[in-house]
């Protein structure tokens, strides 16, 4: 395939060029790639930089080649048609097209049943990632309370995501339990929790969003590089971290340092593709 400007000064603050953000993707395929495969993926995309247009493409862009796997998908106005990254090639075809990956929380062979639990821990300022651990750690409690198990990473922007892996439900009843569990958050931690997205109530507080688990919702997939100012990447974090986060600082993963993390820790995530971890629903 054909890679174009390579040379391209994609993120000025890190001087990180298009052609290290394509050598990022193809050297943390390994892990990535199972988190994408068969699973319709959203591109939200800055092909001149987080500082120009940004823009979501969910239907398969014009000029996809051929041998790129696709799916018809469901969605309330009617199925569409969207992209499926399933190797090394499709990784780094869509990677050229300089984008975010997003996916949602089905794979599509069978959208109608979820196989994860997602919530979005967005802190509303002054409150930065430590207030989202501190959260984080009280759902990881509360999931454990329920025989499910919760995993962490950072979201790549200002704030955590917790994934778990679940068998039996629908998208529908994934969102029902996970906003049950927002609101007992908010009630147990009513100084740090807010679950409604309403913006007068966050400040200072953590967005425990529930939502991302609706059927037509998607989240930023692990090791995706977010269009922020600096390339920050969606990275899997220990709940040793997460419990020692002091500094939000601390918990802002570049592309360099995540090669390092996979050299040294494997895919922190890899137990969410075990089934038989999955967890029924009570």
């Amino acid at each position: 395939m054909a890679l174009s400007n390579l040379d391209k000064v994609l993120y000025p603050a890190a001087g990180l060029t298009k052609g290290e953000l394509l050598h990022y993707y193809a050297t943390t395929a390994e892990v990535l790639l199972p988190h994408l495969r068969d699973r319709a993926v959203s591109f939200l995309r800055y092909p001149d930089g987080p500082d120009g247009q940004v823009f979501f493409t969910k239907n398969v862009p014009p000029g996809t080649p051929d041998w790129v796997t696709t799916a018809e998908v469901p969605r309330s106005e009617g199925p569409a048609r969207m992209v499926l990254v399933q190797d090394l090639a499709s990784l780094m075809w869509a990677a050229n097209l300089v984008t975010e990956f997003h996916t949602h929380q089905w794979t599509v062979d069978d959208p109608g049943e979820a196989d994860r639990l997602v919530f979005d821990l967005d802190p509303g300022p002054p409150a930065t990632v430590v207030q989202c651990c501190e959260v984080a750690l009280w759902l990881r409690e509360r999931l454990a309370a329920d025989g499910i198990e919760a995993y962490a990473k950072t979201s790549g922007a200002k704030g955590l995501h917790l994934l778990a892996g679940v068998r039996g439900a629908s998208s529908e009843r994934v969102s029902e339990y996970a906003k049950g569990l927002a609101v007992e958050a908010e009630r147990a931690l009513p100084e740090l929790v807010v679950h409604r997205m309403t913006r007068s109530l966050r400040p200072g507080k953590v967005f425990v969003d529930w939502s991302q688990n609706a059927a037509r919702k998607t989240t930023a997939a692990p090791y995706t590089v977010r269009a922020r100012g600096v390339p920050a990447v969606s990275t899997p974090v220990t709940w040793e971290e997460v419990a020692g986060c002091g500094r939000a600082e601390r918990f802002v993963f570049l592309t360099p340092d995540v090669g390092r993390r996979v050299r040294d820790h494997g895919d922190l995530l890899a137990p969410l593709f075990d089934r038989r971890r999955a967890a029924a629903l009570p």
